[in-house]
């Protein structure tokens, strides 16, 4: 079993470290993680006609390989595929991430962006985030908020999902979404099979353009955040993970829809712009 493990925030991050190292029972863990942080990046590679990507190797106390990639970690997980880091690999596990990836970050975290491209590549990713106090509503955590970080119960947990999914392969590659609350492994009221939320628990209200002084014609936009909103239902990850439960999120592949009232599209095209 050769496990890759990579991540958004860069390959100094402390949940990197600990997440690797709690899965070296399970077989050969290799670290290839961005050498900066790449939070927001999704699935993004970067313009590979004019990017000249570099690998460099790194140290991380108890893994025998790791390497730093000068690119997001989407285009990690391709060079991986390649053979970069060596034979080809069993599982990619992402994380773990200061701040939870749930509801709409989902769409942009580098962290489920990595198991979105194992997944494309026909190897099953795991994507692992936690709750962070006092903030980190976008799925990213201030080094101000760390303080309190309680990492191993992260990877105790991404261990056990890492431990299920060997134990019992999934016939097809899918892609695991992980969310735990900042709790101590006690504290955690269990695990919940969840949606994808639809709203966060705090997200940006609004935005000030205001004059960036020497520079005429350029501007700082500062963002605002709202104020805390209602904790969704259990069933979804927000609420599972802001009552104190793991969120388990089996994340989709891309699908066509129908179209309304399943006309088709030159039908609704009609609807849409009468003559």
């Amino acid at each position: 079993m050769r496990i890759l493990v990579t991540n958004d925030d860069g390959i100094d991050s402390t949940g990197l470290h600990i997440l690797a190292r709690s899965l070296t029972s399970f077989g050969e863990v290799i670290v290839g993680a961005p050498d900066s942080e790449y939070s927001g990046a999704s699935s993004s590679f970067g313009p590979l006609h004019l990017i000249r990507p570099e690998m460099q190797m790194a140290h991380i106390e108890g893994i025998d390989q790791s390497w730093a990639v000068t690119g997001p970690p989407a285009l990690c997980v391709m060079f991986a595929r390649l053979g970069a880091f060596g034979p080809p690999f069993d599982l990619v596990v992402s994380g773990i991430n200061p701040g939870a990836n749930v509801g709409r970050s989902v769409y942009h975290s580098g962290t489920i962006g990595a198991a979105l491209t194992a997944r494309n590549g026909g190897i099953t990713g795991v994507a692992v985030s936690q709750a962070v106090d006092e903030g980190g509503y976008l799925g990213q955590g201030l080094e101000v908020m760390l303080k309190n970080q309680k990492w191993h119960t992260a990877a105790e947990v991404a261990a056990l999902a890492v431990s299920r999914l060997i134990s019992d392969p999934l016939p097809e590659p899918r892609v695991l979404n992980i969310n735990v609350p900042n709790l101590e492994m006690e504290e955690i009221k269990g695990w919940v099979d969840t949606e994808v939320g639809t709203d966060l628990i705090r997200s940006m209200s609004g935005i000030s353009v205001e004059p960036k002084l020497g520079h005429e014609g350029a501007y700082h936009l500062k963002m605002s955040w709202g104020d805390r909103l209602p904790d969704p239902p259990v069933g979804t990850d927000v609420g599972a993970v802001s009552r104190g439960y793991v969120s388990l999120s089996w994340l989709s592949k891309l699908h066509r829809e129908q179209p309304p009232l399943e006309s088709s599209i030159e039908e609704t095209f009609d609807e849409i712009f009468p003559s």
